[in-house]
């Protein structure tokens, strides 16, 4: 049902990757095929706005639940990154140039789906001066125009290789909540997100709070791909120090053999003892299960992450 169709010459990076063996998943994160007429609709209006989901390029574990709620993450500034990270399987290489009319298209589609709330990322533009920031904020505005009572979440790129000034323009645009995922522990980066800066990313998280305290911050790790618990813990302990609000942790599964291989399968018991540790950290919410992924049950998430603020404030 889904159009994932990713001709192998778009990865040429990965051609020159050795194989990794798919170990067979457990059965706590094996999840139903996508179908019902609800899913159908979703899949159909995102074909009629001619809009791409992270959903679908990602190959998402979640992508039939949630379109069957009418949920779907687009994916803004096309399918194509600029970037090569093993853990993924968007496709890399040169994008296409930026589309003027997505952000209206982006926003009509909010409108039909009557979303509450909606997640907006983005392929890495490493070709753009400002790594499509202004087209984030373009897409944000134009939301916020045609449904204004919906809330926006955006998980955006790291805008690495841009000047510091490029994070404002988003900010003031004022999504609800800023989402950057760190997706792994430092010290595994030179293999997993070659093209990334964990403390760059860091620095990001804690600019947006500098900038525009009111929005909301949020970030994500995958665990299974070779960290230990105390390195985990070292990325709650810099979240914080960051002032990162909220904390997903969920399940590395290996899309191709020519990606960063699974080291493990985490238990659901550990991911509990996960969010256990963050929440005794200080963030204000925290979603840690095997099937965690930034924008799943974000709705539901945001109203709880909003009602666990003004429970905080009320305490002061």
């Amino acid at each position: 049902m889904r159009d994932l169709k990713i001709p192998e010459q778009r990865h040429p990076e990965k051609a020159h990757r050795p194989d990794n063996a798919q170990p067979k998943k457990p059965a706590w994160i094996r999840v139903k095929a996508p179908a019902g007429k609800a899913y159908m609709d979703t899949h159909r209006i995102m074909r009629e706005h001619k809009l791409v989901t992270v959903c679908e390029e990602a190959g998402c574990p979640n992508a039939g639940e949630c379109w069957s709620q009418g949920h779907a993450t687009m994916m803004i500034m096309g399918e194509i990154c600029t970037r090569g990270c093993t853990f993924c399987n968007i496709a890399t290489g040169k994008p296409q140039t930026l589309d003027a009319f997505e952000p209206g298209r982006v926003a009509d589609a909010v409108q039909k789906l009557g979303l509450n709330h909606v997640v907006i990322t983005s392929v890495d533009r490493d070709d753009l001066e400002d790594g499509g920031a202004e087209h984030f904020a373009q897409t944000i505005r134009a939301v916020r125009h045609r449904s204004p009572g919906t809330t926006i979440e955006i998980l955006t790129p790291d805008f690495l290789k841009c000047a510091p000034e490029v994070l404002e323009v988003v900010v003031a645009a004022k999504p609800d909540v800023f989402n950057h995922n760190l997706e792994t522990v430092p010290g595994l980066y030179p293999e997993v997100r070659p093209g990334a800066r964990y403390f760059h990313s860091l620095r990001l998280l804690q600019r947006v709070k500098e900038l525009d305290p009111s929005i909301f911050t949020k970030s994500g790790i995958m665990v299974g791909l070779g960290e230990d618990r105390q390195g985990v813990l070292q990325v709650m302990d810099d979240m914080r120090a960051a002032d990162v609000d909220f904390l997903t942790i969920g399940q590395y599964l290996q899309p191709t053999p020519k990606h960063h291989g699974v080291d493990r399968f985490v238990t659901p018991e550990e991911f509990a003892s996960y969010e256990k540790a963050a929440y005794g950290k200080g963030f204000l919410m925290v979603s840690a299960t095997p099937l965690t992924r930034s924008s799943y049950h974000a709705g539901d998430d945001f109203a709880r992450l909003r009602a666990a603020r003004e429970a905080k404030l009320a305490k002061v």
